[in-house]
């Protein structure tokens, strides 16, 4: 196992089990789960950032991050009751690059093609923190869902403000939601590699 596979395997276990494998029984270990699920998972929380970096240079900045969000619970549901989404980790993986270089362009995208790519990729990323939650009763699902929910609009809102303010700032700055941008595909780009070398090795 190479050194990435060391640091990568782990994370993305654990991205999957916020609760350690266990599913969540009551309301507040479904909230806590689904508040932890997309940070503790690198790749989910790259694209999360991504997504508020984005939302920065697009119309209804604070309404496009729910696009995401919206995907995210729709894949989560479609998991949990057994639907199966194929190759979900190079997509998600992908997801991150794809994104990732587009924020890193600095180039005017239509509005249109980041909010298509939010909700599919939004889906994807749902269906990964679905595996958490699947065999859980009503209680604990619906405070999961809102959980994550929660947490991902907080994250991709707080780091488009962040850039937002970085951009007004200075010229200067303005090229570090890019240089973030990079990061970002960067972390994709390595979760890409280690996902396809466990499909070959």
């Amino acid at each position: 196992m190479t050194g990435l596979s060391v640091v990568s395997v782990p994370g993305m276990a654990m991205a999957h089990h916020p609760m350690g494998g266990m599913t969540p029984g009551n309301f507040m270990d479904g909230l806590l789960s689904g508040l932890g699920h997309p940070v503790i998972g690198i790749d989910h929380l790259a694209f999360i950032v991504l997504v508020g970096l984005a939302a920065v240079f697009l119309r209804g900045k604070y309404s496009a991050p729910l696009v995401f969000i919206g995907g995210t619970l729709a894949g989560c549901l479609l998991i949990a009751s057994g639907t199966v989404l194929p190759y979900a980790e190079l997509i998600i993986t992908g997801s991150v690059i794809l994104l990732g270089a587009l924020v890193m362009s600095g180039r005017k995208i239509p509005t249109a093609v980041y909010l298509v790519i939010f909700a599919i990729a939004g889906i994807f990323h749902g269906g990964a923190y679905g595996e958490a939650i699947i065999g859980a009763e009503t209680t604990p699902l619906v405070s999961y869902l809102a959980g994550f929910a929660i947490i991902q609009y907080l994250v991709a809102i707080g780091t488009g403000l962040v850039a937002e303010k970085m951009w007004h700032a200075s010229e200067a700055a303005a090229t570090k939601p890019r240089i973030a941008g990079a990061v970002a595909a960067g972390v994709g780009v390595a979760f890409f590699v280690e996902n396809v070398e466990g499909m070959l090795f």
